[in-house]
Formats: C-alpha cells, sequence, structure tokens
C-alpha cells in the first residue's frame, strides 16, 4: 500500500501518495507500446507487397505527430497544467491502434494511425516526462537522487517500447490475425491507462493570467551553450540507433531469416530495447554532474555500432546484426539517461516541458535515416556499407563537438 507524502499537492491543496508516479509511468508505458509495436511488422507489410520506401516511410510518418504535440503539448502544459495535456494522450494511442488494427491494406489509415500515435507519443514525452519528473520530487514524494525522474521516465519509454515490439512480433509470427490482434492488445492497455491518470494530482499550477502562446513556445534555455554543444549532438543519434538496428538490419538479413522473418524483427527489437533498458539502470552511477561522461560514452557507443551495421550489411551475419543492436541499443539507452539528466539540471521550471521537447524533436529526426538509406540505395546505387561508414564519420564529429563543450 503506498503511503502519503509528507505534504501536500500545492497545485489542488490535497494530500498526494508517493506512488503517484506510477500511474503516469504505466501511461508512458502503454503509449511507447503502441508507437512501436509497428516496427516488427515492418517485415510484415514488405512481405506482402507494400514497396519498401513506403513501409520506411510510414516508419517516419508518426515523426509527424510526435513534434507538433512534443513543441507545442509542452509548453502549453506549463501555461494550463500537466492533467489537461497527458490524460487525453492514452485515448489518443488507442484511436492510432484501431486505425492500424484495420488498415493493413490501407496506406492511408495506416499514415492516420501513425500520426496519431505520434500525437499521443510526443505528450508522453514532453508533457508525461515533465509530469514523472515532478511526482518524483517532493512535495509530492520523499526526497530521491539527481535525475530519478529522467530515469524513470526514460525506463518508462524504453520498456514499452521493447515489449509492445516483442508481443507485436511473436503474434503477428505465430498468432491469430497477424494484423489486427496485436494492436487490440495496445488499445486495451491505453484504455486501463487512461483510467488511472483519472486519480493522479497535478503538479503544475494552471496560470490564471496565461500571456500570449506565442511568448510561451519561446524557450530560452535552447541557447543554453551545454545544450547546444552536448545535449543535441547526442540526442541526433538516439533514434538513429533505434532504426539502423530494428528497421533496417531485419531488412536486410531477411534472405537469411525466410522461415521467420517477423519473429527475427521483433528479436532484434526486443535485444535493441532490452540492451538500452539494462544499461539505463546503471547510466545514473555513472553520471557525475558537470561532466561529459556519459555523452562521450554515449557516441563511442554509436560511433562501434554504426561500425558494426557496415560490416553487418556488408557480410550479411546474424551474429554482426545481433552485435549491432546490442551495441546501439546501449548507445541509445545510456544517451536518453544523459540527455533527460542534463535537460533536468539546466531548466528551470518553467523550461522543462519546452526543453524536453526540443530534445526529442530532434532525437527522433533519426527515423528518417531508413527512408533516406532506402531512397539512396534504390535511386542513388549507394551501398549501405559506405553509408553506415558515413553515419560512422558523422558521429565522430559530434564527439568533437561534445569535447568542445566540455566546460560549458
Amino acid at each position: 500500500m503506498a503511503t502519503l507524502a509528507v505534504a501536500g499537492n500545492p497545485a489542488t491543496g490535497t494530500r498526494t501518495t508517493t506512488r503517484a508516479w506510477l500511474a503516469v509511468s504505466t501511461a508512458i508505458f502503454a503509449i511507447a507500446w503502441g508507437g512501436n509495436e509497428f516496427t516488427p511488422l515492418l517485415v510484415m507489410y514488405k512481405r506482402d507487397g507494400l514497396p519498401l520506401a513506403t513501409v520506411d516511410l510510414l516508419l517516419f510518418e508518426y515523426v509527424l505527430g510526435i513534434v507538433p504535440a512534443l513543441l507545442i503539448g509542452g509548453p502549453l502544459s506549463d501555461r494550463y497544467g500537466r492533467r489537461p495535456l497527458m490524460r487525453p494522450a492514452p485515448l489518443i494511442a488507442a484511436a492510432g491502434s484501431l486505425l492500424l488494427a484495420f488498415g493493413s491494406s490501407s496506406v492511408p489509415m495506416l499514415s492516420a494511425g501513425r500520426v496519431l500515435s505520434g500525437v499521443a507519443l510526443g505528450l508522453a514525452m514532453a508533457v508525461g516526462s515533465s509530469w514523472l519528473k515532478e511526482l518524483s520530487s517532493p512535495p509530492f514524494a520523499p526526497e530521491t537522487a539527481s535525475g530519478t525522474g529522467a530515469r524513470r521516465s526514460a525506463m518508462s519509454l524504453t520498456a514499452g517500447f521493447g515489449i509492445g515490439a516483442g508481443v507485436a512480433g511473436v503474434l503477428a509470427q505465430w498468432g491469430p490475425w497477424p494484423g489486427t490482434l496485436p494492436y487490440l492488445i495496445n488499445v486495451t492497455l491505453c484504455l486501463a491507462a487512461a483510467a488511472w491518470l483519472l486519480r493522479t494530482p497535478e503538479t503544475a499550477v494552471p496560470q490564471p493570467r496565461p500571456g500570449r502562446l506565442l511568448d510561451d513556445l519561446k524557450i530560452p534555455a535552447i541557447a543554453h551553450r551545454r545544450f547546444r554543444l552536448i545535449v543535441l549532438p547526442v540526442a541526433l543519434w538516439l533514434f538513429a540507433c533505434s532504426a539502423t538496428a530494428y528497421a533496417i538490419m531485419p531488412t536486410l538479413m531477411m534472405p537469411k531469416v525466410h522461415g521467420a522473418p517477423i519473429a527475427f524483427s521483433a528479436l532484434i527489437t526486443v535485444v535493441t530495447l532490452g540492451c538500452g533498458f539494462g544499461i539505463q539502470s546503471a547510466a545514473r552511477r555513472l553520471d557525475r554532474p558537470g561532466t561529459i561522461r556519459l555523452p562521450v560514452l554515449t557516441l563511442a557507443l554509436v560511433l562501434a555500432g554504426m561500425a558494426l551495421a557496415a560490416a553487418a550489411s556488408a557480410t550479411l551475419s546474424l551474429w554482426l546484426a545481433f552485435a549491432t543492436a546490442m551495441v546501439l541499443g546501449a548507445g541509445y539507452g545510456i544517451g536518453l539517461v544523459a540527455g533527460l539528466v542534463e535537460i533536468e539540471r539546466m531548466a528551470r521550471p518553467d523550461d522543462l516541458a519546452g526543453l524536453t521537447a526540443v530534445f526529442y524533436s530532434v532525437s527522433y529526426l533519426g527515423f528518417a535515416v531508413p527512408a533516406i538509406m532506402a531512397v539512396l540505395h534504390e535511386d542513388a546505387g549507394l551501398g549501405y556499407p559506405a553509408m553506415f561508414l558515413a553515419l560512422a564519420a558523422a558521429v565522430v564529429g559530434c564527439l568533437a563537438l561534445v569535447a568542445r563543450g566540455r566546460n560549458a
């Protein structure tokens, strides 16, 4: 049974429990499940006749929902509170999953479902992460170690991404209604999470006389030198890691796993995100405030992962594909914690949601990598090994930027 917190809720004047953060964590988990359950099914859609570039664009399309929801949802939640923005998010995710469940033969329905999934995920990341961070701190919870809220948010997202993909892949490979049942499970989860959120306390006092929304959309902390030279170079690679590991590798390895390609795709996704999830609990112990330890470790892992991806795509080795997933997953996991912890330290209360939104918006651009590489491969004849080596060279450039910002 949860115990009562020492202090009350300043937004509502009521007492709250130390476990209130669990409801938000569960909602983030369910929404992340819905955002990533599509990923292992990429192989199924390609096998069933959708063009490779079209499927990779569908993967990227939910960024069209994520970015606006991130950039607008965060400042709006600073203005009106977390509850009005976050409570509809699981319902939006459920609507997206319903469209995906019954639109497997319709690209427009798949596109709409992906965009709605993105809107929900954007709200979960910007508003949910801020709400979770606040519920993990006094007066809503006892004093916790620095970065606890960021770590809980990162782990909720990563667990949802990984478990959702794993369950969806297994059901699509061996279960009934492969293009429908995985999404319906997520609908159930999202509805349950939405019901639990109804009892979660507000943490941000709504502004009685809000000014112009345009002013709220301005985030002065973006100009912070440490944000520009350390956080953004890390953000660029977070979902480029994920997209490389579980969107590109399974497609390249299809000739090697023709017996169970969807299950293999799901396994690669679970390995990637499992490594990311597992390393996040260790990331806090490795962190040292004011240093660049975590950002450098992140980019070193990304660099190694891109080199492995080049080797795997050249040899079509399943073992190298798994090694790629493990290393890139670890880079994603540490990078997510590193970015959120840096933001938590530099942001003012009224900047937290907005700065988190910018961080995630930049990171999600990485999901364009599979579509760009597919077009370059098909239209320009570029090989995947050469393109992965080019990405590795870009990572080296980001390491140089981070080194410049060490004293910021």
